[in-house]
């Protein structure tokens, strides 16, 4: 009778352990293919590298990164299109994805039903940079001379509907300026435009740092909700009169239709990632914050965003 009960004991104590991890055997048993709609080298593609290479440790599989830039950044969500949803294909998710069906003449997809929302995970600290020769010390003086030479002013940024693009429109229709805009591939071709002098300015996410550091570039203005901890003599956006907060924030989505389980699965792997230290360097070197949100409240702030993003473009008449 005590065998039996300790066998009974034995069963239930594995029954247990068994409900206590469902989300591992939920895990993808082939590697996972991660797709960076960005180029190699810049900012969202380093970050990236190091949020996966924890995540593989977690899952137990390779989480292999995969480039694929151009299109403003929604390559990735184009390609979970044609995924199975069953974890082993997942996309970083920039803001772009909103607006752009909005932009387009036909939607590529819908933010609303064709994708699984998994993690969101952190933004991005934007500003202007010029070459630490141009003749603008401050970012109202680069207005006022974009204000006087309407079509003549350039700036560049990664890419048509993205938040680099979207906000810089915003402030030329605040301030009555009309600029070119030059969207590029990424990080690295908007850099080059502008150290080779065909761009005047650009406006990108904070890999220019050392850069500006170094004092080859000059950095004009940032858009965060507080100055940058490395640049604290940089004035933000609110500072100089114009009520922009803007931080592009993203995390990772999979294709529709996949099992809770293995969605809750691949988050929790991606959230211990996402706090191992060796990420937060990452994190650190570059200014951006963790901004954490689970599968429920990722897809309730995907929701929002597309609301707003939707409204915001049509206002200021945006087409692709």
């Amino acid at each position: 009778m005590p065998l039996l009960t300790g066998r009974r004991a034995a069963l239930s104590l594995a029954a247990l352990a068994a409900l206590a991890r469902p989300a591992l055997a939920q895990l993808p048993s082939r590697p996972v293919r991660m797709i960076v709609p960005w180029p190699p080298g810049g900012t969202t593609d380093v970050q990236m590298r190091a949020l996966c290479d924890g995540a593989a440790k977690r899952i137990g599989q390779p989480v292999v990164v995969e480039n694929k830039s151009g299109a403003s950044g929604i390559l990735g969500a184009q390609t979970l299109l044609n995924e199975r949803p069953d974890g082993t294909a997942l996309s970083q998710m920039p803001v772009s994805v909103f607006r752009y069906p909005v932009m387009a003449q036909r939607a590529p997809f819908d933010p609303m039903t064709d994708f699984t929302w998994v993690i969101h995970l952190t933004g991005y600290l934007f500003g202007v940079v010029v070459r630490a020769d141009a003749p603008w010390k401050t970012f109202p003086e680069f207005l006022d001379d974009a204000k006087r030479r309407k079509g003549e002013i350039t700036y560049g940024t990664p890419g048509v509907g993205t938040s680099l693009h979207i906000t810089m429109e915003r402030i030329a229709a605040e301030r009555d300026i009309d600029w070119v805009h030059v969207p590029f591939r990424g990080f690295a071709d908007n850099m080059q435009s502008l150290l080779s002098g065909q761009t005047d300015a650009l406006t990108d996410s904070s890999g220019w740092a050392e850069l500006v550091q170094s004092g080859r570039l000059r950095l004009l203005v940032t858009w965060a909700q507080e100055r940058a901890k490395r640049f604290p003599e940089v004035p933000t956006l609110r500072e100089v009169g114009i009520d922009i907060v803007s931080a592009s924030p993203y995390g990772i989505a999979g294709p529709k239709g996949m099992d809770p389980g293995l969605v809750r699965a691949l988050h929790d792997a991606f959230r211990e990632a996402l706090y191992d230290p060796q990420h937060l360097a990452i994190l650190e070197r570059f200014d951006m914050p963790v901004m954490y949100k689970g599968p429920e409240d990722y897809a309730a702030f995907a929701r929002k965003q597309y609301e707003e993003d939707a409204a915001m473009i049509r206002r200021l008449g945006l087409k692709l």
